[in-house]
């Protein structure tokens, strides 16, 4: 795969650009775009430029970060607070994004999206209220291991990092969570299946490929 160097701003430009001339693959009103990485990869901020330059294009866009999809601690630790399988299969309530975030975006859908279900601090339901995403608008869905659960998205970005750089980016007290990411690797691939590789070994100076 053949990287070029680019900016994060003419990054997001670019890939806002790509979006204003792509159709949703079911006929439907909205574009559902996944901004799939490890949480040291800046997913969530790479969300947000994508976002601006959208809305400076007269597009609508609604971020959604996976981490407010947590499973309660009772589902996401039962086999202790660092255990990899159920970081991997467990932790992020799949089923809750199919219903809550991307199904009622499909082409009959009623465009209100719940931006966040669970606290994970407070270990309690947020109690956030439905956003309604306009006819047009996109969502963009960012966080991990987003690749491997055949979510209807209509472009993938994944964010990579080299295994060196996501252990030096990776908080210690999250790095129990690194062998999940190299089965990822494995199994899933992000880099092979998604419409668009982010190379940010350096935050400073990106490369991509798409």
């Amino acid at each position: 795969m053949r990287l070029e160097p680019i900016t994060w701003e003419r990054l997001a430009d670019t890939l806002a650009d790509r979006l204003l001339g792509l159709k949703a693959a079911d006929g439907g009103p909205w574009l559902r775009v996944a901004v799939d990485g490890a949480p040291a990869s800046g997913t969530g901020e790479l969300a947000r430029r994508v976002g601006d330059a959208l809305r400076l294009r007269g597009r609508t866009s609604l971020a959604v970060a996976t981490e407010g999809f947590l499973r309660p601690a009772s589902l996401r630790l039962e086999y202790g607070h660092q255990d990899v399988e159920a970081y991997y299969s467990g932790w992020f309530d799949t089923g809750a994004l199919w219903r809550e975030v991307l199904g009622p975006l499909d082409p009959d859908g009623t465009g209100h999206v719940l931006p966040d279900l669970w606290d994970p601090a407070a270990d309690r339901a947020t109690r956030s209220p439905y956003v309604r995403l306009p006819p047009g608008g996109v969502l963009l869905l960012h966080g991990p291991l987003l690749l491997g659960h055949w979510f209807p998205f209509d472009l993938t970005v994944h964010v990579r990092l080299s295994p060196g750089a996501l252990r030096r980016r990776t908080p210690e007290g999250e790095r129990w969570t690194l062998p999940a990411f190299e089965r990822y690797e494995t199994e899933t691939d992000p880099a092979s299946v998604a419409d668009v590789v982010v190379r940010a070994d350096d935050p400073r100076h990106p490369a991509w490929s798409g």
